[in-house]
């Protein structure tokens, strides 16, 4: 032991030194409690790591084999690492003694962090942790030594330096996030992931990717460097960044049971659902036991989809989804760039589906424009093609309304001809109407007429998967485009003339969203009720519960569906359709009169107009002669129908106009000179609630979401398997039937069983032993002797016919 000049050994013995070596755990706890007491301790165990530390720098330079931790000296080792950890303890109680130990120990571990032993190392490393948390040297100072230390190979060493780097990061950002420290760090993490070395960026990319998970770093810098981590020259890192941005997002999965066993407090407390008490009243009292069975699951459907559309709008509002392909800078050159590396990489096909998906997951999300994409996956669409349902998934949320139809077009047919065929199996039927049918829900205009009835007709199925899924597509079409379908198949639609916008048709708004509800107040809460309680009444009796199967919006689960919809219920006459005739009269009789006064204003201005016509020609009327000519009188009578034609259609446009220009008076002279308050807003919210609930109850189908929400939305590739029964490889056969046979005693025969029986012989066994008297067995054998002669009588006389040979 090396001792400093003037020290005594006086306190050395008093600090618990005893035959030439000092107790470090206890001196450490008396240091703390007396700093000034025990400085020449300090010095002595500062100059011991000293010489420690050179006697081992030592011996590496002149032992080569000191890499593996072989070569140097256990014992110099063991005093080396324990002095540092102790020092590292002790630090903060000693500033200006050790202002030079940090700096002195995080040298040496960078320069020598390759050739220490790996428990030197490990304990070296845990002291400059121990170091950095009290904060006495900064993390910008040894965040590229922990990165770097993280690629020596030691695996206790490694998780060490990763959890200090993330969890050092996550404390500086906990209160308040300091900009500039975080950009610092940022540099030095970006600086590694974009270098050549294959262990240091997969290691920076990892860094990078946990603190973006744990949103501590949540910016778009850290968002847009993972993803350049794609274009990396290691197959590894550009692996590593598409498994993260594929797995980061998870697929939304609107639980069926989920809604359907939501309680009524749930339902208490969304104030937004309102349904009609009248609907309400007639669900529960009117009508025989089915047609109130299926009122109330009406009711019952149309709630959980409005739960179901405010709880979507709500997530909307808030913005709760996030991605990092959110925050690309230059979206449109990403995915240029990744799909070039696509075309020419040679990964096995694990790699190429996974750029697929992350390509097609930025086109639908930034709804941009990669024409080249579709005939890329053109090639690969074939029912027999490895991970077929992720493929089609990614073809299918590559699709949006920003795409010209004719570039999705081949694609599309080439799904339509090799899925859906009567060769075909079921489940590349059912996938590929499946697939149809999402792509539709984008791309309207892609489908026909004669294509769609087609398709239509595999609603008659046999197979539960196909006929569903063709339902389901009937369904979207009634919304859609109800003229494409057949009338049969029409239903009732919400708006028969509805038409699927055109490519780069834009819907402008001009005023408030939903004014105009204000205008119509009364009808909404007054007579509008009737009307709208008498279609749904309506709607309810009609029993088409196909394609209102709410609960999965496209797929129709339950096979309660009729085929004919307009017909189904012809013959089901009950009182409901009394009362729902009796309602739709009274309808009829309201409609009748408004348009009783509407066509008579309309036909005084028309005889105004004709009265002018008819006196500027006076003598047209009374000078004709009764026999006068048929075809005279036929052309006359045309050009005056067609002149009517041409003034009728002048007036009522003028009184459309006029009637137009009063409502909007009214409207503007209603609200406080055009501007809207607070109140005019919760109104209009209010009404707009009543509104959803009338179109719930009187719709069959459902709500076609916007075509933002679907950029939102990913594509489950389970759900294009929807009801498709998978074939089992033998094992999975196996198992079922022993799960089938647990409760199953083993099997045995009958023989077996009675030799084993211990409850005693049966009663028919005791009476063959029992004992009888001579008359009683005499009279048995008569008995049965009369029997057999009875038997043979009987038997003999059952031909009645005609012998054959005589």
């Amino acid at each position: 032991m090396v001792l400093l000049a003037g020290v005594s050994p006086e306190p050395l013995s008093a600090s618990g030194r005893s035959s030439e070596k000092l107790s470090l755990p206890s001196l450490q706890s008396k240091m703390k409690i007396d700093p000034e007491g025990y400085e020449t301790e300090l010095y002595l165990i500062h100059n011991q790591f000293n010489s420690a530390l050179e006697l081992f720098q030592q011996q590496a330079a002149l032992n080569f084999s000191s890499i593996t931790g072989v070569g140097a000296d256990p014992t110099v080792a063991k005093d080396l690492s324990d002095r540092a950890m102790f020092l590292a303890h002790v630090t903060p109680f000693y500033p200006k003694q050790l202002a030079e130990f940090p700096s002195d120990l995080a040298a040496f571990l960078k320069l020598s962090a390759r050739t220490l032993p790996s428990g030197l190392r490990f304990h070296v490393s845990q002291a400059l942790v121990l170091l950095l948390n009290r904060k006495i040297i900064d993390t910008k100072d040894t965040l590229s030594l922990f990165m770097e230390l993280q690629t020596l190979g030691d695996r206790n060493l490694r998780k060490l330096a990763f959890s200090h780097v993330v969890h050092s990061i996550k404390r500086m950002n906990k209160n308040h996030k300091n900009e500039a420290k975080n950009r610092a760090l940022q540099n030095i993490l970006f600086a590694l992931l974009q270098q050549e070395d294959e262990s240091r960026a997969k290691r920076s990319l990892i860094t990078l990717c946990e603190l973006h998970r744990r949103k501590v770093w949540f910016d778009d810098r850290t968002a847009n460097a993972i993803c350049m981590a794609c274009f990396h020259s290691s197959s590894r890192i550009m692996i590593a960044a598409l498994s993260f941005l594929l797995d980061y997002e998870k697929i939304e999965n609107d639980d069926e049971d989920s809604d359907a066993s939501s309680s009524e407090d749930e339902m208490t407390q969304t104030p937004q659902v309102v349904i009609n008490k009248e609907a309400v009243y007639k669900a529960h009292h009117k009508g025989t036991s089915a047609s109130k069975k299926k009122k109330k699951a009406k009711l019952q459907r149309a709630i959980r989809s409005m739960k179901r559309q405010q709880r979507t709008s709500s997530k909307s509002n808030t913005s709760s989804y996030y991605s990092p392909l959110n925050h690309l800078k230059d979206a449109q050159g990403f995915v240029e760039k990744l799909f070039s590396r696509l075309q020419t990489c040679n990964e096995r096909f694990e790699v190429k589906m996974m750029m697929l998906k992350v390509i097609a997951r930025t086109v639908g999300l930034h709804r941009l424009i990669l024409l080249n994409f579709y005939p890329f996956l053109q090639r690969y669409v074939q029912p027999h093609q490895k991970d077929i349902t992720n493929l089609l998934a990614a073809a299918v949320q590559a699709c949006h309304d920003m795409v010209p139809p004719d570039a999705v077009e081949p694609l599309f047919k080439q799904i339509v001809n090799q899925f859906v065929h009567d060769r075909s199996r079921t489940e590349a039927i059912a996938v590929g109407l499946n697939v149809i049918r999402e792509i539709c829900l984008r791309m309207p205009l892609l489908m026909t007429e004669d294509l769609l009835q087609d398709l239509a007709l595999y609603k008659k199925s046999h197979e539960k998967a196909v006929s569903a899924a063709a339902r389901s597509l009937i369904t979207l079409f009634r919304e859609v485009c109800p003229s494409l379908l057949v009338k049969k198949d029409r239903g009732r639609p919400v708006d028969p003339k509805a038409r699927p916008r055109a490519y780069g048709e834009v819907n402008v708004l001009s005023n408030v969203p939903d004014i105009e509800l204000l205008e119509h107040e009364n009808e909404i809460n007054g007579n509008g009720d009737e009307n709208s309680d008498g279609a749904a009444s309506i709607s309810s009796d009609d029993g088409n519960e196909n394609s209102d199967d709410e609960e999965s919006q496209y797929t129709a689960d339950d096979g309660s569906e009729d085929e004919d919809i307009v017909d189904e219920d012809e013959e089901n006459d009950s009182i409901d359709e009394d009362e729902s005739d009796i309602d739709d009269y009274d309808d009829e009789e309201d409609n009748d009169n408004e348009d009783k006064v509407e066509t008579e204003e309309v036909e005084a201005e028309e005889n105004d107009d004709y009265e002018v016509t008819d006196s500027s020609r006076p003598g047209d009327g009374a000078g004709d002669d009764e026999n006068e000519d048929k075809k005279s009188k036929a052309r006359k009578r045309k050009l005056s129908d067609f002149e009517g034609q041409l003034i009728a259609a002048d007036t009522s446009l003028r009184a459309l106009k006029r009637l137009a220009e009063a409502n909007m008076s009214r409207a503007l002279s209603d609200s406080t000179d055009g501007i809207l308050s607070n109140e005019h807003f919760r109104r209009i919210k209010e009404l707009k609630a009543k509104q959803e609930a009338k179109t719930a109850l009187a719709q069959q189908g459902f709500k076609i979401p916007t075509s933002d929400q679907l950029s939102l939305k990913r594509v489950d590739p389970a759900k294009l398997e929807a009801h498709v029964r998978l074939k089992l490889n033998k094992e999975e056969r196996l198992a079922l039937v022993k799960a089938g046979r647990e409760d199953r005693v083993q099997y045995q025969a009958r023989t077996a069983v009675k030799q084993k029986k211990t409850g005693g012989s049966s009663n028919r066994q005791k009476e063959h032993k029992k004992y009888m008297p001579f008359a009683a067995k005499k009279a048995k054998a008569q008995r049965s002797r009369q029997e057999k002669s009875k038997k043979n009588q009987r038997s003999g006389k059952q031909f009645r016919g005609k012998k054959a040979w005589k």
